[in-house]
């Protein structure tokens, strides 16, 4: 009796079921495979690629560009990310080159590092704009749309100076730097608006005095960038051709026929007929200025038209060039350029 009263009183030691256990380990487990889960998803994918910022983009669209050039592993997660970090108020637009070294550090990349790729492009003096349109397409930008807003340019690209039938001459060669997203727009904007820069208050006095228009000013202008061999000969030139509009006389200048033909200078050829081809920019068969420039003159043919050398030191106006063993021989007349024609030339 005595030990049934014993073990009574003995405090009871409550056993924990075995699907307790189970439970608890089950849930560590899951939490385990969880916290895994997430640091996959919010860890490096080992990937590179460029990818595109579209203007406007939202934390949502840039997520699912990020996941789909495997750069992050989860978009909804990416997105997330950028909202609770305010990142996504950062975002810029433009081209990148993103190495996928984990969802935190492709957010800062894009956000705080990185800068949208661009291209440095270099636009010879003289070129025309199915040139400019080739080395915009050989950088990854839109060439062609380009070349068409050039030759049909909408009113709001269209400069107030502008008379011609397309916007070629308006296009100031420089070298500039252009995002990869740069639109045919922004970037005829941005050459329209440099060759502006020129139009000065003390070059539209020179251009008064000379009874020129700007739009006439830029077609000369490029003739003479196209005739000229050097800088020192464009003056002279640009005075030859100033003298003969003068004089109602031809320019006879053989880059118009040949833009007017679409072909570059060394392809015209007198035996099939190319100069005796009307077209409007046949300097030889009409007189005048052709109805636009012929290529895109740099500042250096600019200024020859402003400052021309038009008068021999006796003050007769110069009416005749010729290019000839590396040399520029001007005459006053007819006569002495078939002299030194004959003596020069051959």
């Amino acid at each position: 009796m005595n030990d049934l009263k014993k073990i009574a009183s003995e405090p009871r030691v409550e056993r924990t079921t075995p699907w307790i256990l189970r439970g608890v380990l089950a849930m560590f487990v899951v939490l385990a495979a969880l916290l895994g889960y997430a640091l996959f998803l919010l860890g490096p994918t080992g990937k590179t690629a460029e990818v595109r910022i579209p203007r406007g983009a939202g934390a949502s669209a840039v997520g699912k560009i990020m996941e789909d050039a495997g750069l992050v592993r989860s978009a909804s997660l990416f997105a997330l990310y950028l909202r609770f970090s305010n990142r996504d108020k950062a975002l810029k637009p433009g081209f990148y080159r993103l190495e996928g070294k984990g969802l935190r550090a492709v957010a800062v990349e894009l956000t705080d590092t990185s800068s949208p790729l661009t291209v440095k492009i270099t636009i010879p003096e003289g070129w025309r704009a199915s040139q400019i349109a080739q080395r915009l397409s050989d950088n990854k930008l839109d060439g062609a749309k380009f070349l068409e807003l050039v030759n049909h340019p909408p009113l709001d690209l269209r400069p107030p100076e502008s008379k011609g039938p397309t916007l070629e001459g308006f296009l100031f060669p420089a070298t500039y730097e252009f995002g990869l997203d740069a639109t045919p727009e922004e970037i005829i904007q941005t050459m329209t608006r440099r060759m502006a820069q020129e139009f000065s208050d003390q070059a539209k006095a020179a251009l008064k005095k000379l009874n020129l228009s700007i739009q006439d000013w830029i077609t000369l202008a490029s003739i003479v960038q196209a005739e000229a061999g050097n800088s020192s000969e464009r003056p002279a030139i640009a005075g030859i051709f100033l003298n003969r509009l003068d004089a109602g006389m031809p320019l006879q200048a053989d880059p118009t026929v040949a833009y007017g033909l679409d072909k570059r200078l060394p392809e015209l050829d007198r035996a099939v007929g190319d100069f005796q081809k009307d077209t409007p920019y046949n300097s030889y068969l009409r007189r005048g200025l052709p109805p636009g420039a012929i290529g895109n003159p740099g500042e250096d043919a600019l200024n020859a038209v402003l400052e021309p050398k038009r008068t021999n030191a006796k003050g007769q106006p110069y009416l005749y060039f010729l290019h000839a063993q590396g040399r520029l021989f001007l005459n006053v007349d007819f006569q002495g350029h078939l002299r030194d024609t004959a003596k020069y030339y051959h």
